[in-house]
């Protein structure tokens, strides 16, 4: 289902809300969760979240002297590998709009032992504060369907990649399987809630993360907004079932 509204309004989960509004509302959604992020996506996907990046790493083409943008990058998973995998000569900018998770993944990051080649940058994805033709290697996980207007920031992340370059979208798809459909469903709205009211003491947060896994493009639609804005070569590859989809463009 399409994100965008009319011109002034937009979904924030199943609401409508004034377009103006939603990243106060998300920022406000990802400050309540910040401090057990971690902890919350371990349990809510039994540890599967792992094996979900440890396959867009492998996807990565990353080498030594790369610049990687880990956009969204919340607690900084992508960041830490990438930041063995580039080197001291390379770089790896951990963005993310919400300050609350960009303190957590730099607090986790330093404490690994993770200082020379990592940079913190507050940034809006819909208007990246990066030159053009930067980064070889831009990846956005679990990020993208929390962004307001999803084909601004899509055009944004092409600017700022190199010729060559390419963009990892990990984020969660459409079940394959009305089965599986069905099962997630029910998982999704009556027990992630009762999760977060249990662990982060939060249940309306992970309601409206539910709701907006639900609005956000199906894998099909995706892939034709990243050649929209110009991506070629584009492809996804649905993992667990298509619970979530690794979206992968070029830039040439």
């Amino acid at each position: 289902m399409s994100e965008q509204l009319n011109n002034e309004t937009t979904h924030f989960g199943y609401k409508t809300v004034d377009k103006a509004n939603k990243a106060s509302m998300v920022a406000e959604v990802f400050h309540s969760v910040a401090a057990k992020y971690d902890l919350m996506n371990d349990l809510m996907s039994m540890g599967i979240h792992r094996l979900w990046k440890r396959f867009t790493i492998d996807c990565s083409g990353v080498r030594a002297g790369h610049k990687v943008l880990d956009l969204a990058g919340g607690t900084g998973d992508l960041a830490a590998k990438f930041s063995r995998l580039v080197g001291e000569k390379g770089q790896v900018v951990l963005a993310d709009i919400n300050q609350a998770m960009l303190k957590v993944g730099r607090d986790k990051l330093r404490d690994k032992g993770l200082i020379g080649n990592l940079e913190y940058v507050q940034a809006n994805a819909e208007c990246l504060p990066f030159p053009d033709n930067h980064f070889d290697l831009i990846t956005i996980a679990f990020g993208l369907r929390n962004v307001t207007d999803k084909d601004k920031a899509l055009a944004s992340m092409y600017r700022v990649l190199k010729p060559g370059g390419r963009l990892l979208v990990l984020e969660f798809s459409k079940p394959t399987h009305e089965a599986l459909s069905k099962a997630y469903d029910l998982y999704s709205f009556h027990v992630l809630p009762k999760m977060g009211q249990l662990v982060a003491g939060d249940a309306e947060s992970y309601q409206y993360l539910a709701e907006s896994i639900r609005m956000h493009p199906d894998q099909d639609t995706l892939k034709a907004m990243m050649e929209q804005v110009g991506f070629e070569q584009v492809t996804y590859h649905n993992l667990t079932g298509g619970i979530v989809a690794l979206h992968r463009g070029f830039k040439f």
